[in-house]
């Protein structure tokens, strides 16, 4: 069974940083990815960055891209999501999720299966 567990997150000021932690249990093999979502009061959810647990393959929404680095621990089946220059906007709580496919697009496609129970983030002025 496929359990994911969050961590890292907290309130900060516009502009500082928050590193999520997610880790994996029970997923074997590599073809699969984990991926961060958030969600802010009566919006939808966003699907803000993946990373393929077999390399080479992530995905940036252009809300958090150039600001947010997904990377990953394969030997601990953890995927960290550091987040820099926090703005007002990216105050949501931010879900993991756990999904099959041999690459982001892939995992999209299938649909991530799995997911934590998520971590708040508050950006303050």
């Amino acid at each position: 069974q496929v359990r994911l567990a969050e961590s890292g997150g907290g309130s900060v000021q516009a502009g500082g940083s928050l590193r999520l932690s997610c880790q994996a249990y029970g997923y074997t093999g590599s073809d699969h990815c984990l991926g961060w979502f958030r969600q802010a009061p009566g919006q939808e959810r966003e699907a803000i960055a993946a990373i393929y647990a077999g390399g080479g393959s992530t995905f940036y929404a252009d809300s958090v891209k150039d600001r947010f680095t997904i990377s990953q621990d394969k030997a601990r089946k953890t995927a960290f999501l550091q987040m820099n220059n926090l703005k007002l906007e990216d105050t949501a709580i931010y879900y993991c999720a756990a999904g099959s496919g041999d690459n982001t697009y892939e995992c999209e496609l299938n649909g991530y299966d799995y997911w934590g129970q998520g971590t708040q983030v508050t950006v303050s002025s």
